[in-house]
């Protein structure tokens, strides 16, 4: 029964997944320091083994090196997406969608989300942050991943999200109304110590990170975008068992109220917070607590709702949230919130992640702590700043090339031509070098 999964995934195998074991030394006429929030010129990296063993003009370029001039264009660290559902996104129907979830064996939707995954990377995002999936997927994606099975960014997966009955989180939800009804859905739980275990389970089954929805959501059909649906105990208590479990805590809210909870709970991130109040920023901002806009969903739910593809229960919900959302990042940045780079990417089609640069620059970020935002600030909220999200000596080999200069047209991040994850080339579209695929 293995062959024939096997030859199914040779396609999505990268042309150079070979382990890399000759130097390679990339040249550009800049590149983006993450850490210091500058460019640099020219742009030099040297790679050896899979890591960065040098970086800038001043770097010795190792005799039999392979030298890949990029020309005129930015080098910088492979990009983050701290908020990704990379197992599914939107058909043209959404009642389409509801009869495949149900129809659909686990294989087959894990088949699906292979493109997802490469579109991804492809697109410059080497690591995700995978915030919900059912069955495992977005686990076996990422085994599969580290094991060579499959072409896709590093996942940080938090399998099923947790939240309480009747919430964003319980998929139950989409049927109330007719003859088919679906179970609680696996991360769903009532009470303090409820949530405890669903939170031990969770772990158990391998997730990296934990996801809670908070409050309601857009994009559910029987609950208020903007209500507390976790109470303050219910949210100490799986807050507590995650962080003592050593594991991060990214919390969906729209709501004020919701969030408010969340934030005194001390979770890591505010995921949306389309209607954060001032007391709800400025409680972010005294106890550090990232804020993950994902600019990009309701860009995307604008599009479904602009042609006729967005369920009549959620309308209301997407108006008044995409009315505040753009308020509530204006406040945020002035008011010095951390601001995290998520997209919230299966709302919108795979590959497209990049369009969160221009959304956040519009929302009065400034191009390079935009940039930064996708690198320097995810690596910390991820968890992983030790060894990625600058281009410095030691850190692993994710770096992505996009043409001229992105600090003045934020735009360029959409068109990334060169992807090297841990040494490996994926793409690079420039004429006559290696690994030339899309």
């Amino acid at each position: 029964m293995r062959i024939p999964l096997l030859l199914v995934l040779l396609w999505v195998l990268p042309a150079s997944a070979a382990e890399p074991s000759k130097v390679l030394v990339l040249k550009a006429a800049r590149l983006f320091d993450a850490k210091a929030g500058k460019l640099v010129t020219p742009g030099l990296v040297v790679v050896t083994a899979g890591k960065i063993s040098a970086v800038g003009s001043g770097a010795a370029v190792p005799a039999g090196a392979e030298v890949i001039d990029l020309g005129d264009a930015t080098l910088l660290p492979g990009f983050m997406d701290a908020h990704t559902h990379i197992t599914g996104q939107p058909g043209e129907d959404w009642r389409q969608d509801l009869i495949d979830d149900m129809q659909q064996t686990v294989a087959d939707r894990t088949l699906k989300a292979l493109p997802y995954a490469r579109a991804t990377l492809m697109a410059g995002f080497t690591t995700v942050r995978n915030l919900g999936a059912d069955d495992f997927i977005d686990l076996g994606l990422r085994n599969g991943i580290q094991r060579g099975d499959a072409v896709g960014p590093r996942i940080i997966a938090a399998t099923a999200a947790l939240g309480t009955t009747g919430g964003h989180c319980d998929n139950g939800n989409s049927f109330r109304k007719g003859l088919l009804a679906d179970p609680a859905s696996a991360g769903v739980a009532d009470g303090p110590e409820a949530l405890r275990l669903k939170v031990r389970e969770t772990i158990k089954y391998g997730a990296d990170v934990i996801k809670v929805c908070a409050t309601g959501g857009v994009l559910s059909f029987s609950d208020e975008v903007d209500s507390a649906q976790l109470t303050q105990a219910e949210m100490d208590a799986l807050v507590d068992e995650a962080h003592s479990r050593k594991r991060k805590v990214a919390a969906h809210a729209h709501g004020a109220e919701g969030a408010r909870r969340a934030i005194r709970a001390g979770v890591d991130s505010i995921e949306h917070g389309s209607f954060l109040d001032d007391e709800a920023i400025e409680l972010m901002k005294r106890k550090g607590t990232f804020f993950v806009p994902t600019a990009m969903a309701l860009r995307g739910v604008r599009e479904r709702y602009e042609k006729g593809q967005l369920p009549q229960e959620m309308v209301p919900k997407f108006i008044a949230a995409e009315a505040s959302a753009r308020q509530v990042l204006r406040k945020a940045i002035s008011r010095g919130v951390r601001i995290a780079f998520g997209t919230d990417a299966g709302v919108y089609a795979h590959g497209r992640n990049a369009g969160e640069f221009a959304l956040l620059v519009a929302g009065g970020l400034s191009p390079v702590d935009a940039l930064r935002a996708a690198t320097f600030i995810d690596a910390e909220l991820l968890g992983v700043a030790d060894r990625l999200g600058t281009l410095e000596p030691g850190k692993l080999a994710d770096v992505v090339a996009v043409p001229g200069d992105p600090l003045q047209d934020i735009r360029r991040t959409e068109q990334v031509f060169f992807v090297m994850k841990e040494g490996v080339i994926h793409r690079n579209d420039r004429a006559g070098q290696p690994g030339g695929e899309r």
